[in-house]
C-alpha cells in the first residue's frame, strides 16, 4: 500500500514538483550550444541577421515549446503514445517516398505549404521511444528469445529501407547503430552481434555494386584517396579540411573566416558548421564545443543510470546514443576521418527538422529524469 502510495503521489506532481526535479545539467549545455549556433550561423550570413540566424532563432523558440512540453507531460503519455508516435513518423517516410519535396538530390522532405519537414529526423526519436516501451516490461527470459527481438528489428527494417531509397544513408546507418545499441543494452546475446556482422560482411560486394549510388561510391573512394577526385566529389572535405586547419589553436577570428566568408566552403550554415567554428573560433572553440557534446552525454548516461522505471532508462540511453552518433559522425565526417553523409552537427545545424527533433528528445529526458524515481508497474497505467 505504501508503494502504491508513493507511486500515486509521483503521479499527481504538481508543475512547482516538477520543476524542482528538473535537470539544470542537462539544459544550461543544450542551450549554451543553441547560442554557439546562433552566433555562428550570424556570421554564415555575412554578418547580418538573414537568412539563417534569425530563421534559426523562430526555430529554436518553437523548439523550447516542444521541450517543455516534452519534459513536464506524465511520463505515462509517453508510454501510451510511444507506438503512435512512431506510426505517425513512419507514414511520414512513406509519404515522402510518393509525394516528397526534392531538394540538393534527395527526396527526403514534406512539403507543409509554410515548412519542409524532414520525417527521417522524427524517426530517429520515434522508433526510440517505441523500442523503450517494448522492452521495458520484459523479463530475463524473454529478451533472451530470439523471437521477441522480431518486432524490434521490424521497427528498424521498415523506415531504413525507406531511408535508404530516399537516398539518405546516414541516416539509416544512424538508425540502424541506435537499434542496435539498445538491443544491447536490454541483455541481447552476443552472439546474435555476431552472426549479424559477418552477414553484413558478406552482403558487403552486393551493397557496393547494387545498393549504393555512384555518388555514394565516390565518397567512399575519395576518402580513401583524396585526391581522387579533388574538383568533384572531394572538393567539400579538401575545403573543409583547408578552413579547419588555417583556423589553428585560435582561429582567424570572428567573421574573418576566408573559407568560409568568401564561399569556398560548400553547406557552411548546415553540414560543415564545425569547420567554421573551427576557422574562425580556432581550436580552443571546437575543443569547448566537443566538451559541451561530451558533457550532455555524461549526464544523459547517468539520467539512465539513475532511473528507477525501464522505460526511462531506455528513452535516456537510447537518445544519448542518438545524439553521440549525430556528432560523432558529423565532425569525423567534416575532418576526413569518415567518409561524407548528410548528418547535420545536432543543435548547431541550420534547420528546423532535426533541431526540433532534437529538443523533443531532450525533452523526453528531461521527463524521465524527473519521474526517475516512479516505477511503473503496467504499460501505460
Amino acid at each position: 500500500m505504501a508503494r502504491q502510495t508513493r507511486v500515486s503521489n509521483a503521479n499527481m506532481m504538481s508543475f512547482q514538483e516538477k520543476l524542482s526535479r528538473f535537470s539544470w545539467t542537462m539544459f544550461i549545455p543544450m542551450c549554451l550550444i543553441l547560442a554557439i549556433s546562433i552566433i555562428v550561423l550570424y556570421s554564415a550570413g555575412g554578418g547580418a541577421w538573414r537568412p539563417f540566424a534569425l530563421s534559426q532563432l523562430t526555430k529554436i523558440a518553437l523548439g523550447f515549446g516542444v521541450f517543455f512540453f516534452a519534459a513536464f507531460t506524465n511520463i505515462k503519455t509517453w508510454i501510451k503514445s510511444a507506438y503512435l508516435i512512431y506510426a505517425i513518423a513512419l507514414i511520414m517516410i512513406i509519404l515522402v517516398t510518393f509525394i516528397g519535396h526534392t531538394g540538393m538530390g534527395a527526396q527526403r522532405w514534406l512539403d507543409l505549404g509554410i515548412f519542409h519537414v524532414q520525417p527521417s529526423e522524427l524517426i530517429k526519436i520515434a522508433l526510440v521511444l517505441a523500442l523503450a516501451r517494448y522492452f521495458a516490461w520484459m523479463n530475463s527470459v524473454e529478451l533472451s528469445q530470439v523471437k521477441n527481438y522480431a518486432v524490434p528489428a521490424a521497427m528498424l527494417l521498415i523506415p531504413f529501407i525507406l531511408i535508404v531509397a530516399q537516398p539518405d544513408l546516414g541516416t539509416a546507418l544512424s538508425l540502424a547503430m541506435i537499434t542496435v545499441g539498445i538491443f544491447y543494452i536490454v541483455g541481447a546475446q552476443k552472439k546474435w552481434f555476431i552472426i549479424a556482422i559477418v552477414m553484413g560482411l558478406m552482403a558487403a560486394p552486393l551493397v557496393w555494386f547494387g545498393g549504393l549510388h555512384d555518388y555514394q561510391r565516390d565518397r567512399i573512394i575519395t576518402f580513401i584517396n583524396p585526391d581522387h577526385d579533388a574538383q568533384g566529389a572531394g572538393y567539400q572535405i579538401n575545403q573543409a579540411k583547408i578552413a579547419f586547419g588555417s583556423g589553428g589553436m585560435l582561429g582567424k577570428g570572428y567573421m574573418a573566416g576566408t573559407q568560409s566568408q568568401q564561399s569556398f566552403l560548400p553547406e557552411k550554415q548546415t553540414d560543415f558548421i564545425f569547420t567554421m567554428l573551427g576557422e574562425e573560433f580556432g581550436f580552443v572553440g571546437a575543443f569547448m564545443l566537443l566538451m559541451l557534446y561530451t558533457f550532455i552525454v555524461i549526464v544523459l548516461f547517468r539520467c539512465a543510470k539513475i532511473c528507477r522505471n525501464r522505460f526511462g532508462q531506455l528513452v535516456c540511453f537510447g537518445f544519448m546514443l542518438n545524439f553521440f552518433i549525430y556528432y560523432f559522425i558529423n565532425i569525423s565526417m567534416v575532418l576526413g576521418l569518415m567518409p561524407t553523409v548528410g548528418v547535420p552537427l545536432p543543435l548547431m545545424s541550420f534547420g528546423g527538422s532535426s533541431l526540433l527533433s532534437l529538443m523533443f528528445g531532450f525533452g523526453l529526458c528531461q521527463n524521465a529524469y524527473i519521474h526517475k524515481d516512479q516505477q511503473l508497474s503496467a504499460k501505460g497505467s
